[in-house]
């Protein structure tokens, strides 16, 4: 009875009473430890009793230092004249440190208070004490306790592993009770806090970037303030192992440098002594690390990088780091690529595709698993991998959240990718994400399980070029639904090959044929809305999928293999432009109706072997509503002709203006052309064009002498006119415009006098 488990770490006195369900580790901090059991505070054993069966004897604080072995305690007790009082009445709290405790003190500081017996040392007793009497169970995390020391306070913590902690140091012996009071032993001597971490990070000189940082951000302000914060400092060495380029991008964005300051700070108080093993805690910046502990050495991510740990103040605990820890939001989205998407990074930067990417400019990796680049895949052709992984960069930055049934999200390459939803999966194209995606600074970052094929034919033009589907193409054209494989829209077909026909004789496809009610039904039970590709289902259920005939299919995906009705898919997941392929060597039928026709079921049974068909004589298939198919409509637009309007100016030369008139007469049409001299002529020409029908309108304004202004045609009768001496006037200086009008007046009059009848 009266026993106390505890664990203690192999080969070091370490000791821990911790709560049970830490001991299946069988560790603490990496390293081996047994369980021990201990008489519990106010115990003792008897020689020859088992357990602890009698009732150790209760003193005073003082007398109390002995029973728990802080005897190094004790004695600075007597040395300071602190005894008087923790004998005397009075109600305490005793932390008391161990005998090792004192021994960790560095020797100089030891020496100090030895020798300052009657202020130092006193003071430094008092500050472990309080004037109240708390057990471990009285202790809450995060209270502030006032000491006995200038009313200043100590910082209490109360971890879920069971671990107490006063200013970070460790009570391995607590409550034992006292006359006066209760005793706990601490694992190290403790001493006054009265800065905060602003007060810390401003008087480092190893932490100058870091206050600098903080300042620009505004986060130095908040850590000078009441709380209970957690800080992982990192040293001005550890920001200048980023070099010069990463610091200053950091330094530009304002953003990006809180989000990295926060990725430091936890809302809490961790304590070393508390960390047993490794733990997941929030930082400010939202995202988690993980604090774990290798030996006496704490832990970051698994990595060793505490220089300095507990360094307590009156808002939380500073630890120094020699590395810089950076969070996903403050890198640049090539730095998102992990370790299990290195390949893709490596092929990414190799390619030239990392290259091009702009560090201004939002992308979306999505990434694939190493295992993905297998020797088929890294013996391609160097240009048609590019194109692939082209498949697999977006040009924005998409994050999880964001994505939606039937998205479109468009590749550097120019490709457009389809997003499908599901109840427990997301799904791109033919590649499903897996858990561990990632947000940047410029970009996302998601884990896909395969390669991305992007759609680019359609069903039909898929299954003709396959050459393994005649038949199935064949009876979708007897059931005029070929337009169903063409049209636009977003189908699951699960596609019967040649192989599921086989054995059949001519005569049996025109009894396919014979009943298009039946042959729709039995081939639109192959087809459903809505795309769903075998990484989208939910593994080890069964999937309910109604097809286009109205029944369910039901589909099963466990163990990388599909199943539809209990038929293997051999091949799963080919995309198409208007849905999905999956290929199947059966044909399937709606197991809820029946058959009506012995011959047509006789056929049936020989296609159909996985289930009963049942049948009832005289039972005829309805008529299924092709709701679900597109009509074509071609619209021919004609376009209204335009109407343009030109005007010209054209300025003649200074020289002869060219008038050409026509003059018909009876029997013939002579041609006249007259040359007016007059001043240099300016011609102003308005064209106004128009479309069907053409019509031109051109307005002449001729400049000159009076005589000279004719425009458009005149006829002139030039019956009986001598005509002899105008056969070519132009060119002839002889003939000027007063003979010609001369020997028309000569014309008119003889037309004009009285003819002889004879």
């Amino acid at each position: 009875p009266n026993v106390c488990a505890l664990q203690q770490v192999m080969g070091t006195k370490k000791k821990y009473f911790s709560t049970c369900r830490n001991w299946y580790r069988g560790a603490i901090c990496g390293k081996k430890a047994t369980v021990l059991y201990e008489c519990c505070p106010g115990y003792m054993k008897l020689e020859g009793m088992r357990g602890c069966p009698a009732v150790a004897p209760i003193d005073h604080v003082y007398g109390t230092l002995g029973l728990v072995k802080a005897t190094s305690t004790q004695r600075y007790a007597d040395i300071s004249k602190l005894r008087p009082e923790i004998e005397g009445s009075g109600s305490f709290t005793f932390f008391a440190p161990s005998n090792d405790a004192w021994e960790l003190l560095d020797e100089t500081v030891r020496s100090a208070l030895v020798s300052n017996v009657n202020i130092e040392l006193f003071n430094a007793l008092h500050y472990h004490m309080t004037f109240k009497r708390l057990l471990t169970k009285d202790l809450r995390n995060g209270m502030q306790v006032t000491s006995m020391y200038n009313d200043l306070g100590l910082q209490i913590n109360h971890y879920s592993n069971g671990v107490v902690t006063v200013n970070c140091a460790r009570i391995i012996h607590g409550n034992q009770i006292a006359t006066n009071g209760v005793v706990h032993v601490i694992d190290r001597v403790i001493s006054a806090v009265g800065n905060t971490i602003l007060d810390v990070i401003e008087v480092d000189d190893d932490l100058t970037t870091l206050s600098d940082m903080a300042q620009n951000t505004g986060l130095l302000e908040k850590l000078g303030k009441p709380g209970h914060y957690t800080l992982f400092a990192p040293t001005n060495e550890a920001f200048e192992s980023l070099g010069s380029e990463v610091l200053e991008r950091l330094q530009s964005d304002k953003k990006v440098l809180e989000a990295l300051l926060n990725f430091h700070l936890l809302d809490s108080v961790q304590c070393s002594e508390a960390i047993m093993a490794g733990s997941s805690y929030e930082t400010m910046e939202g995202n988690n690390i993980e604090i774990g502990c290798d030996g006496e050495s704490l832990t970051v991510n698994g990595i060793k990088m505490v220089l300095k740990k507990d360094i307590v103040t009156t808002n939380g605990v500073v630890h120094l780091i020699d590395q810089v820890l950076m969070p996903d939001s403050a890198k640049q989205v090539m730095e998102l690529v992990g370790s299990s998407q290195s390949t893709f990074g490596d092929m990414v930067s190799e390619l030239g595709l990392s290259a091009a990417m702009r560090p201004e400019v939002e992308y979306t990796l999505l990434a694939p698993l190493n295992t993905v680049f297998n020797d088929e895949v890294m013996s391609m052709d160097q240009s048609l991998l590019r194109i692939i992984l082209e498949n697999h960069i977006l040009k924005s930055k998409i994050v999880l959240g964001q994505l939606y049934n039937g998205q479109r999200l468009e590749t550097i390459g120019g490709k457009l990718l389809r997003v499908f939803i599901y109840r427990t999966a997301v799904c791109i194209e033919n590649s499903c994400l897996i858990r561990g995606s990632k947000e940047g600074s410029n970009g996302a970052l998601h884990l896909m399980r395969t390669l991305l094929k992007p759609a680019e034919k359609t069903m039909f033009e898929i299954l003709t070029e396959n050459e393994g589907f005649k038949i199935f193409l064949s009876l979708m054209e007897a059931a005029d639904l070929t337009d169903l494989l063409k049209q636009e829209g977003d189908f699951t077909l699960f596609a019967p090959s040649d192989k599921a026909f086989s054995g059949l004789s001519d005569s049996d496809f025109v009894l396919l044929k014979s009943d298009i009610n039946a042959l729709r039904t039995i081939l639109l039970y192959h087809i459903n809305n809505g795309i769903f590709i075998g990484g989208g289902l939910e593994a080890g259920v069964t999937n309910l999928l109604k097809s286009l005939q109205g029944s369910n299919l039901k589909i099963m995906f466990a163990n990388k293999t599909m199943l539809v009705n209990s038929v293997q898919v051999p091949e799963s997941d080919i995309m198409a432009t208007n849905g999905v392929i999956h290929f199947v060597n059966q044909v399937l039928y709606p197991g809820d109706i029946p058959v009506g026709s012995q011959d047509l079921l006789t056929l049936l049974k020989r296609l159909i072997t996985y289930m009963q068909i049942k049948y009832i004589s005289g039972f005829r298939y309805q008529e299924i509503p092709l709701t679900f198919m597109k009509r074509i409509i071609t619209r021919v637009v004609q376009e209204v002709p335009d109407v343009t309007k030109v005007t010209r100016v054209i300025q003649g030369e200074p020289s002869i203006t060219k008038v050409t008139r026509v003059i018909e007469g009876q029997p013939s049409t002579t041609t006249v052309t007259r040359f007016i001299e007059g001043q240099p002529s300016i011609s102003k020409v308005t064209r106004v064009i128009e479309g069907q029908p053409s019509i031109t309108k051109v307005t002449r304004v001729v400049s000159g002498p009076q005589y000279s202004v004719n425009t458009g045609t005149t006829n002139i009768d030039l019956e009986g006119a001598d005509l002899s001496e105008i056969a070519n006037i132009e060119g002839n200086p002889n003939f000027g415009s007063e003979r010609l009008t001369k020997i028309i007046q000569e014309g008119s009059s003889r037309r004009t006098k009285p003819r002889v009848l004879g």
